[in-house]
């Protein structure tokens, strides 16, 4: 592809916590979160991937399953230390016996231990509910339709269906819309570095909420990538098929993962056509934040990039 085609990519990325920001740049990670009486706590730790550790998973495909993996990690662990300053404030009154007898009897690392468990049964519904349940539906539909490309495709559509009927159900809780508009600012301060603009409260603002490296993005290409692909997967038995959609998510997840991160380097036609379902889905899952959900996001991102230096090196910029 051209070079003026390529597009000045970051290499940072990160996702809303509750009533904060996560950025992660290389190997570092900040979160920022402002605490009920407004000041902002920071916390800037490392977080080695499992692809540096083992360096043969850095292959292509492969990197994205494990890519996968070190995000669920590190976004359960930062939201668990957003949230965190929330309980805080919470009065013991209010805590359920349930709540009170955990924190007497657990230790902190069965406390780690009751938290994965935790993301465990969390995962499992994930996967029963945008997973199975469209294969279940799919056979109900082969009652009707004997067309297996059919069945397929509408086991996909279903599928996103489910997906966005998920995302408008849950956006209408209070806490839910405060974090998709720290989401929102996420997006608004790559776009801001990425193009080349002083990263300020009044340049944040005016960037685009939408970008193609969100996570919306890639959930969006698992599912389109995962109708052509069983397409041409045809069992019978709903059991087979069941296992069959279990086993495949690590592949659909690797491919994803690289169509992915092709489209955030470049900047052309097609990949502007390729990256609009993930856009159009975002609308749901980003809100424009306000001045002080952006003054978070800036002081997470300033935590682990130098963006005055990234604009040096791309857009020849001089600062004092």
């Amino acid at each position: 592809m051209d070079k003026k085609n390529r597009k000045c990519y970051s290499g940072i990325g990160g996702q809303a916590v509750i009533e904060g920001i996560m950025m992660k740049n290389k190997n570092e990670y900040a979160v920022a979160v402002r605490k009920p009486n407004g000041e902002i706590e920071i916390k800037k730790e490392e977080y080695i991937s499992i692809s540096d550790k083992f360096k043969i998973l850095k292959i292509p495909f492969l990197r994205g399953i494990f890519a996968m993996i070190d995000s669920m990690i590190l976004g359960i662990k930062t939201l668990n230390y957003s949230a965190s300053f929330i309980e805080d404030t919470d009065s013991t009154e209010s805590e359920s016996k349930f709540e009170k007898w955990l924190e007497k009897n657990l230790t902190p690392k069965n406390m780690e231990i009751v938290m994965a468990i935790i993301t465990v049964i969390s995962i499992v519904f994930a996967i029963v509910i945008f997973s199975l349940l469209p294969a279940f539906l799919g056979s109900i539909i082969k009652i009707f339709i004997k067309s297996n490309f059919i069945i397929a495709f509408s086991e996909g559509i279903l599928r996103i269906l489910i997906f966005i009927l998920y995302i408008v159900m849950i956006s209408k809780l209070p806490d839910i819309q405060r974090t998709f508009e720290y989401h929102g600012s996420e997006h608004k301060c790559i776009n801001c570095i990425e193009n080349g603009l002083d990263l300020n409260v009044e340049n944040v603002l005016k960037s685009s909420k939408e970008h193609k490296r969100c996570g919306t993005s890639f959930l969006v290409f698992v599912m389109i990538i995962s109708i052509f692909l069983f397409m041409f997967i045809r069992v019978d038995n709903i059991w087979l098929k069941f296992l069959s959609r279990i086993l495949l998510i690590p592949v659909v997840a690797g491919v994803s993962y690289e169509v992915l991160k092709l489209m955030g380097r470049f900047d052309n036609k097609v990949v502007d056509i390729l990256s609009k379902p993930g856009l159009l889905m975002q609308r749901l899952t980003t809100r424009e934040p306000n001045e002080q959900e952006v003054v978070v996001a800036i002081k997470a991102v300033e935590s682990v990039f130098d963006w005055k230096e990234f604009q040096k090196k791309n857009f020849n910029k001089i600062f004092n």
